[in-house]
C-alpha cells in the first residue's frame, strides 16, 4: 500500500509537468516524490532533453522530503522532449516536454568565450567581466548575505566570486549555521578543540538550497557567479578539503547537477590550489575534468593558484585564465603579453586588495587599485575588484572576506571604467605591444591613451602606425581626443581637430604639430576616435 501511495504521488507530480514552459536559456525544473529505502542521495537520476537537433543528457538530485529534481537550461527555441533514466523504478522512463519560449531582454545566456580571446554571451553580445571577491556571499550571517546582495546590486559589477566550501572563522559565532553535508556528530578533544565528524555521503539540501537562491539573485542582477569548488582556508577546522577522492568526486557532482542550469554560473576549481596541501598538482586535472564531464552546458571552467603560481592553463577543459599576481598589471603591455602566452581569455582574479589592513597584500590604495585595473584593461586582459578595510568601532565585515558594505572607493571608477570599455567597438588590447606602452586600440580608428600615475600638462599627439590586426591610420585621417579623468570620472571634449601625417619612423603625428592641453592631474585616460568625413 506504501508503494503504492508513492506511485500515486509521482504521477500526481509527473503529471503536473508533463508540459513545462521557460524561456531560452531559463531553467526549467522537474520534481518528483519518492521515498527511498536506505540513504535517498544514492539513487541516481537523469533525463536526456532532446528538440530532434541535439540532445543533452542532466542528472538530477535529491532536495530533502523525498523530494528529486531534475533542472534543464535550453539553449535553443522550441519543443524539447525528455525522458528520465533512475535506479528507482518509480523514477525511471517519466516523459514529457519542455516549451522554450525566446528569452528576454535580460536574458542574454550563458557567457562563454568568443573563440578568441575575450567573452560572449551566448545571443552574441560582448561581454567584459568587472568582477569582485565575496568569499562568504553563501556562507556568512543570512542579515549579512543580505547586505551584500544590495550592496552588489548598486556597485556595477557583473562578476563576483565566491566559496562553496566554508572557511576557517575566528570564532564559533562567525562561523555558518549551515553547513554543506550532514553532521554526524559535535564535540570537543582534550585540548579544547571543536571536532566535527560529517556524512560525506549526504549533502544538506537546506545549504545548496540558500546557494541557489543566492545564484539566481546575482542572475536577477546581471552579475555572474563564479563558484569556488575548493580551498586552502578551511585550516583543519571542517575537513571539507580532506574528505577524498571519492567523496570529492560526489561533491562535484551533486553541485554540478544542482546548479549546473543556472546560465550564469563559471567554474572555478579552486582558489589557491597549490596552497591546498591535501592535494597534488595531477589531482586538479582529474577534478577539472569530472567537473566538466559532469556539465552539459560546458560553463566557463579555470583554477586560481597562490601569488604567481600558474597552472597549466593549455589544458583545453580551462576556457580561460584566472590568476593571482599583480605583477603583470604594472604595465598595459606587460598585460597584454599575457593573452599571447595563452591564447585565451586572461583574467586577474586577485591582484592584491584595495584596504587599510596589516598584511602587505590588503594595503592598496583606491587610486592604485584603480590603476592596476586600468593596466589591465587597456592590455587586454580584465582584472577582479577585491576590499580588505578594517573599519575603527564596528564589527570587521571584510567585503572581499564576508561581504556587508563597501567602503572604499576604487569601486566607483571601475564602474565608470566598465561604462568606456562596453562603448567601445571591439575588445581593447595594446595597439603596437613591442614598442608603445600606452596606446591600446578598440578597433579602426579608435585609440586609448593611458597617461597612468604621469601628471603632464599637455600631451603631443601621436599614434603608433601598427594598430593590433585592424587596418591602420592613412595620411590624412582626422581624429577627436577626449580627456578621461579616471580618479574624477569626468570627461572633456578637446575642440581640436587633428589631422595625421604620413607615417614617421613607425608612428603618425599631427600635422600642425598640435598638442593636448591637460588638467594636470594622474589617471588620465585619452579616448582618440576618428572623425568620419
Amino acid at each position: 500500500m506504501k508503494h503504492l501511495l508513492t506511485f500515486l504521488l509521482l504521477l500526481a507530480t509527473t503529471s503536473l509537468h508533463a508540459q513545462t514552459t521557460v524561456e531560452k536559456w531559463g531553467c526549467a525544473e522537474l520534481s518528483f516524490t519518492h521515498e527511498a529505502q536506505g540513504n535517498p542521495f544514492d539513487v541516481t537520476l537523469e533525463a536526456t532533453f532532446t528538440n530532434g537537433d541535439q540532445s543533452l543528457s542532466v542528472r538530477g538530485f535529491y532536495d530533502g522530503d523525498n523530494t528529486y529534481r531534475i533542472r534543464f537550461m535550453p539553449t535553443e527555441e522550441g519543443t524539447w522532449s525528455y525522458t528520465t533514466r533512475s535506479s528507482a523504478r518509480a523514477l525511471n522512463r517519466q516523459k514529457g516536454t519542455i516549451e522554450a519560449t525566446a528569452p528576454t531582454a535580460a536574458n542574454r545566456g550563458m557567457v562563454t568565450t568568443d573563440g578568441a580571446l575575450g567573452f560572449r554571451y551566448a545571443e552574441g553580445d560582448r561581454y567584459h567581466p568587472f568582477g569582485t571577491t565575496n568569499y562568504a556571499l553563501a556562507l556568512f550571517r543570512p542579515e549579512i548575505q543580505e547586505q551584500t546582495i544590495q550592496s552588489l546590486s548598486k556597485a556595477g559589477f557583473n562578476k563576483t566570486r565566491l566559496c562553496i566550501l566554508p572557511k576557517d572563522y575566528p570564532t564559533e559565532h562567525d562561523a555558518p549555521t549551515v553547513f554543506p553535508f550532514e553532521m554526524v556528530s559535535k564535540s570537543v578533544d582534550e585540548a579544547g578543540k571543536t571536532v566535527y565528524k560529517w556524512d560525506f555521503t549526504r549533502p544538506n539540501p537546506a545549504f545548496f538550497q540558500n546557494l541557489d537562491r543566492r545564484i539566481l539573485q546575482l542572475q536577477e542582477l546581471g552579475i555572474e557567479a563564479d563558484l569556488i569548488l575548493f580551498h586552502p582556508y578551511d585550516k583543519g577546522v571542517w575537513g571539507f578539503d580532506r574528505m577524498g577522492e571519492e567523496f570529492d568526486r560526489k561533491y562535484l557532482e551533486y553541485l554540478v547537477a544542482r546548479v549546473g542550469s543556472y546560465r550564469n554560473v563559471w567554474w572555478s576549481l579552486a582558489n589557491e590550489w597549490d596552497l591546498v596541501r591535501t592535494k597534488k598538482y595531477e589531482d586538479w586535472k582529474t577534478l577539472t575534468r569530472i567537473v566538466v564531464e559532469a556539465d552539459p552546458y560546458r560553463h566557463l571552467c579555470s583554477i586560481h593558484g597562490g601569488s604567481a603560481v600558474y597552472y597549466d592553463y593549455h589544458m583545453p577543459e580551462y576556457t580561460h585564465v584566472s590568476f593571482q599576481d599583480e605583477g603583470p598589471l604594472f604595465t598595459m603591455t606587460a598585460a597584454g603579453t599575457m593573452r599571447q602566452i595563452f591564447r585565451k581569455p586572461v583574467i586577474a582574479d586577485e591582484i592584491g586588495y584595495e584596504g587599510n589592513t596589516a598584511f602587505r597584500w590588503a594595503r592598496w590604495s583606491p587610486q592604485y587599485m584603480t590603476h592596476l585595473v586600468t593596466n589591465g584593461i587597456m592590455g587586454g586582459i580584465y582584472v577582479t575588484h577585491g576590499e580588505c578595510y578594517n573599519a575603527p568601532g564596528v564589527k570587521d565585515w571584510v567585503f572581499w572576506s564576508d561581504g556587508s558594505v563597501l567602503r572604499g572607493k576604487s569601486w566607483e571608477r571601475i564602474a565608470f571604467l566598465r561604462k568606456i570599455v562596453e562603448e567601445a567597438p571591439e575588445q581593447i588590447r595594446p595597439a603596437d605591444i613591442c614598442r608603445d606602452e600606452v596606446t591600446s586600440t578598440a578597433g579602426e580608428g579608435y585609440f586609448f591613451v593611458y597617461l597612468g600615475q604621469q601628471i603632464m600638462r599637455d600631451w603631443v599627439f601621436n599614434l603608433p602606425d601598427s594598430n593590433s590586426r585592424f587596418k591602420r591610420i592613412q595620411e590624412g585621417d582626422k581624429f577627436r581626443v577626449e580627456i578621461i579623468n579616471l580618479w574624477d570620472m569626468t570627461i572633456e571634449e578637446c575642440p581640436t581637430i587633428f589631422e595625421a601625417t604620413e607615417r614617421i619612423n613607425y608612428r603618425h603625428y599631427d600635422k600642425g604639430h598640435r598638442l593636448v592641453q591637460l588638467p594636470e592631474a594622474p589617471y588620465l585616460l585619452l579616448r582618440i576616435r576618428k572623425v568620419e568625413s
